[in-house]
């Protein structure tokens, strides 16, 4: 009954929503459903992911590649480089008895600056994405540990690709508006 309840006042709030200006983020500026891609996703699209050392930033590089390549557009030429200095560090929590840790709190930081590559890397724009996650130390279990430490660092690449994506989607929305709204008479 639950269920059908819920069900049923999505579909009512819809147009609640979309009367106090509320869009999808990645949707097209038009309300049809055109099959074309919004502002967002035509630009996350055009964004070459430089380098991130160690591993850290491969996992931080990956995560971000899978968010802004569209079904099958990868490699073509690209119009912005966003540049990432990713550092993971860690905080050991819940000390036992004999004085060793049981729990590790990791702590992500990624600062980024976003640049155009057609009008000489000038900067379009910056941010900081940060992240937080843990894991438990497993006593004598030194494989279990490691296991478990490389999952919390995927989760926190994960989660920073995330917010990255978010804040550039946001920003290429709001520069769409305001050209749009720049346009209008």
């Amino acid at each position: 009954m639950m269920k059908r309840r819920n069900f049923l006042i999505v579909p009512a709030l819809a147009p609640v929503l979309a009367a106090c200006g509320f869009r999808p983020l990645y949707a097209p500026p038009d309300s049809s459903a055109s099959g074309v891609d919004g502002a967002a996703a035509r630009e996350l699209a055009a964004i070459h992911v430089a380098l991130i050392p160690e591993r850290t930033g491969q996992l931080l590089r990956n995560a971000l590649l899978a968010r802004f390549e569209r079904q099958g557009a990868s490699g073509g030429s690209a119009r912005y480089e966003l540049e990432t200095s990713y550092s993971v560090v860690g905080d050991l929590l819940g000390v036992r008895r004999d004085n060793a840790a049981s729990r590790e709190r990791l702590m992500a930081t990624a600062n980024w600056v976003l640049k155009d590559t057609q009008a000489q890397r000038r900067v379009v724009t910056r941010g900081v994405a940060r992240a937080m996650d843990a894991y438990n130390i497993l006593d004598n279990q030194f494989f279990a540990s490691d296991l478990s430490s490389e999952a919390a660092q995927k989760r926190l690449a994960e989660e920073v690709a995330q917010q990255m994506a978010t804040q550039l989607a946001v920003y290429f929305t709001r520069q769409a508006s305001q050209q749009t709204s720049s346009a209008q008479p």
